[in-house]
């Protein structure tokens, strides 16, 4: 069974976005290597006019979704082992890490929330893992469950064709990505850095090592700092 992502969501036209074009749209569409779904949440309301979220307990501005339309909403779908992500601004934060974890495994079942969010209760008794994107709250869910989706889907065998291409991207050891280059030559008095053209590949390596290096204290220097202690511990 190929990696399979389930999104429940109140705006399935909100998908597959991003997920249906270029390489990853053809690794779903055409080449089955991983498979896309979406749930209404609407769909599973008691309510005639499809109404699923209510008051806060306690009082306070806004609508929270209710538990049992959730959780009728997930039980609707065959978990097959999928870990369950509840995209929301409190939650872990989104690593690579986890990325790579999750693309090797059956899949993910994403819940986007809108509103206040959702009764915690279902989040609890479902078993859901809260996950952020980033520091910024959204609308929704939908954007950070692309955002989600996609980082893992790219990392499935086959997907994007060429594995090597992978190895030197932000995060995947530890520092940011170097930056890249093509043609024309010169671009408005700006030259592509000699050392690329030079042919020479140590040479080329040891340039884009140092200016990962360096991209990476500058630009997140807590990234920096976890690089070192790991390279400390192991020695280098």
């Amino acid at each position: 069974m190929p990696f399979t992502a389930t999104v429940l969501t109140m705006f399935p036209e909100a998908f597959p976005g991003p997920l249906g074009v270029s390489l990853i749209g053809t690794a779903w569409r055409e080449r089955d290597l991983w498979r896309f779904e979406t749930v209404d949440i609407r769909a599973f309301s008691n309510d005639k006019r499809g109404f699923l979220d209510d008051t806060p307990a306690g009082g306070g501005p806004g609508q929270v979704m209710r538990a049992d339309v959730v959780a009728a909403a997930l039980d609707s779908v065959e978990r097959a082992g999928r870990p369950l992500l509840y995209m929301s601004a409190r939650g872990r934060p989104l690593t690579q890490a986890r990325v790579s974890e999750w693309s090797k495994g059956p899949g993910l079942i994403v819940l986007c929330g809108r509103f206040e969010g959702v009764d915690q209760r279902v989040l609890d008794a479902r078993g859901f893992e809260e996950v952020a994107v980033g520091d910024a709250v959204l609308a929704g869910g939908e954007a950070a469950a692309l955002v989600t989706i996609e980082a893992c889907v790219r990392l499935v065998p086959g997907v994007l064709g060429q594995t090597e291409s992978l190895a030197e991207e932000s995060f995947e050891d530890g520092l940011l990505e170097h930056p890249q280059f093509t043609r024309p030559r010169t671009f408005e008095g700006r030259e592509i850095p000699e050392v690329l053209l030079s042919g020479h590949h140590k040479k080329v390596a040891e340039w884009r090592g140092k200016l990962r290096e360096e991209t990476t204290r500058e630009r997140r220097p807590d990234l920096w700092a976890a690089y070192l202690a790991n390279q400390q511990a192991k020695g280098d």
